[in-house]
């Protein structure tokens, strides 16, 4: 038995919606936990002077990472058959900048929001509000925007596949990057902390 579970048919479509709603709550609580309900927080990650937003979501990223490679290479999990969101270069851009700018002007990410919200935060549930209204405005506008939507496609694309290395060489390099990543944000926050 291996994954993954849905499409390899180990569990249907209601078990997949538990597994999913008990991640989405066990990762919304270690938000919780890290202090990323508090927009001040976030914000803080702007000004430098409290990194742990990057931090904590690079460790998440890495960790699933080298899981998804020692699964793969133990046989536990297919990666060639998990899902994989096609990039379209121009409207994630585009999205990736409207994104910025609501963190920013919001001071929390969709995830954050929700966070914050379910802790009873006023800004929190705000910027849900703002969320929410955003995706009913995309949807009734989507007629309009389709032909950008769907512009510039280039499939699943990984960082593999773009640079033609290995994925064992890819995971050793982006874990090098985290650590060096890491390393800086500690002495960014030090430096900005210690002017304040």
């Amino acid at each position: 038995m291996n994954g993954p579970f849905f499409i390899n048919g180990w569990i249907g479509e209601e078990a997949s919606l538990i597994f999913a709603l008990f991640i989405g709550i066990t990762f919304g609580f270690f938000l919780e936990r890290a202090g990323l309900g508090s927009a001040k927080k976030l914000a803080a990650q702007f000004y430098g002077t409290d990194m742990t937003v990057f931090k904590m979501m690079f460790t998440a990223i890495i960790t699933a990472m080298i899981g998804l490679f020692w699964f793969n290479q133990f046989g536990w999990l297919n990666l060639e058959l998990v899902y994989l969101t096609p990039t379209f270069i121009a409207p994630q851009i585009i999205g990736g900048l409207v994104f910025g700018v609501g963190f920013i002007v919001g001071g929390y990410c969709p995830g954050t929001s929700c966070v914050a919200g379910a802790t009873g935060s006023l800004d929190g549930w705000m910027n849900v509000l703002g969320m929410l209204t955003g995706i009913l405005v995309f949807g009734e506008f989507y007629p309009l925007l389709e032909s950008f939507y769907n512009a510039t496609p280039m499939g699943e694309l990984t960082l593999t596949d773009y640079f033609n290395i290995p994925f064992g060489v890819m995971v050793f390099i982006l874990v090098m990057v985290a650590l060096a990543g890491f390393w800086a944000s500690e002495k960014i926050e030090t430096r900005l902390s210690s002017k304040n």
